[in-house]
């Protein structure tokens, strides 16, 4: 049940009617409940076992930690509640990733492997992440456990965000489940509107995006070398359109129920760095990466090196995370090394802006911060492009025929779909427009009087101009 098909409005429909109209805080969370594992079960009835077993054995664990005063138990605890959930997350996504990786070396020891008939249950990265951060929480002493099993259930099931975020911290959810939301006609509109603008972004932008990224990718070598270049830069615009259209679908149907999620997005292409595009991409990803293993490992506490080390390893870690292949491991470890080298440059620069700053012109002074600004600016876009191209092609060798002839400028077929050129001109032109004024009235607020005539445009073109079939979120398959 993908958000924006007809099935999921009727559902969704039927759950604001009847949850709006229960006036118990405990029954609201039962009907809620119900939504989210019928929300789940439409999918694959089975991986609601995953699902439940998931739930009970974090939140039995948590009751427990919080009992117990000797820190080596709270610590057995919280290794059991990591080998629960990654064992489950690792069978089921990294089991075949592993055989096949080890087939070369098992074939020449004269040992024979097959890979394992396993389905990857829909979402289980996301609510495995949460979860997890349930249980560390309790363990670092940030929260307290909950008392109620459906609520806590409720947490991890939540349907709007559960097959692909945004990541949700227990410390940002479960407070909200202590009290009975109130009705606001202003938040159930900001709702509606963040759930149209959703839809724009995954119907009409990154669906059209991907007509051509599909067709280019299955295929470079009949493309020009600029054809790819348009193509990487289309998937650049499809999966942030796809992923962040996403995150406002599922942000507007939490406003509409009365609950509030964390921004998952703040616009990463006008980002002038790659940290500072990992502080504006897939946010809830880059804290939970950043709270639970960048710190977990050191941090910067301990030197360049192992400040190094850490990021690398951390996003070494993510690029895993996102799927069980050789492109996702090196994608990771390409936004690691790109982090460390920016790093560096920074440092260097630092140094550089330093010595001899009392006989420097001040012009020549100002302008170094500059330069660096233009170095980070430049290295985050060549990062962030040559990663996308990892991230999209199915093998490694496919990666590598598509930059080599990214590179080479090989001639071929040259084609830019007109339709696909103004959706990659409305990325620019909303990116620019964020950093105007503009922002402002894009928001569509409540009493403005060209709100409904927007609305009522952006309903129009959804149902003139979205293309024919559905299109699976990108990160459905994480």
């Amino acid at each position: 049940m993908l958000f924006t098909q007809l099935e999921f409005l009727f559902f969704f429909a039927a759950v604001l009617l009847v949850t709006w109209s229960v006036r118990s805080k405990e029954k609201r969370h039962l009907v809620l409940l119900f939504a989210s594992y019928y929300f789940y079960a439409y999918w694959d009835i089975r991986f609601c076992s995953l699902l439940l077993f998931s739930t009970v054995s974090d939140f039995v664990i948590g009751r427990r930690m919080a009992r117990v005063r000797q820190q080596r138990t709270k610590r057995w605890l919280l290794v059991g509640s990591l080998a629960v959930n990654l064992g489950l997350l690792g069978f089921f996504k990294y089991c075949n990733f592993f055989i096949d990786s080890a087939a070369p070396l098992l074939q020449a020891l004269g040992l024979s492997s097959s890979s394992l008939a396993i389905i990857l249950p829909v979402g289980i990265s996301f609510y495995t992440f949460q979860t997890l951060s349930y249980s560390i929480d309790i363990y670092r002493g940030v929260i307290k456990p909950i008392d109620r099993w459906v609520d806590f259930a409720l947490y991890v099931s939540f349907f709007p965000q559960l097959v692909a975020g945004p990541i949700v911290r227990a410390s940002e959810f479960l407070p909200q489940l202590q009290r009975l939301p109130s009705w606001s006609s202003r938040r159930f509109y900001a709702g509606v509107q963040q759930m149209l603008r959703g839809a724009i972004k995954k119907v009409i932008l990154a669906d059209r995006l991907g007509e051509l990224v599909d067709v280019v990718f299955a295929g470079p070598d009949l493309y020009s070398g600029l054809t790819l270049w348009v193509a990487s830069l289309a998937y650049a615009g499809q999966i942030y359109y796809d992923f962040s259209g996403y995150s406002d679908l599922a942000i507007g149907a939490a406003k509409m129920l009365g609950y509030r999620f964390p921004v998952n997005f703040k616009h990463p292409y006008l980002a002038t760095s790659l940290s500072e595009f990992w502080k504006r991409w897939h946010i809830t990803l880059s804290r939970w990466l950043r709270d639970y293993l960048y710190i977990s490992l050191g941090g910067n506490r301990f030197g360049t090196l192992r400040t190094c080390r850490n990021l690398f390893l951390t996003m070494l870690i993510g690029g895993l995370w996102h799927g069980a292949a050789w492109t996702f491991v090196l994608w990771g470890g390409l936004h690691g090394l790109g982090l460390c080298v920016e790093r560096w440059l920074q440092s260097r620069l630092a140094v550089l802006s330093k010595v001899g700053a009392s006989d420097t012109p001040f012009a020549k002074r100002r302008a170094l911060p500059r330069l660096g600004v233009i170095i980070n600016a430049i290295w985050m876009g060549f990062v962030v492009l040559v990663g996308w191209v990892l991230f999209r092609s199915e093998t490694l060798a496919d990666a590598i025929h598509f930059l080599r002839r990214m590179l080479c400028f090989e001639s071929g077929i040259e084609w830019f779909p007109p339709l696909v050129i103004a959706a990659m001109a409305c990325l620019l032109l909303e990116h620019l427009a964020w950093k105007t004024r503009l922002r402002l009235a894009m928001r569509l607020p409540y009493n403005a009087w060209y709100s409904p005539v927007a609305t009522a445009i952006m309903i129009w073109v959804l149902v003139l101009y979205a293309p024919t079939g559905f299109r699976p979120f990108v990160y459905f398959q994480f």
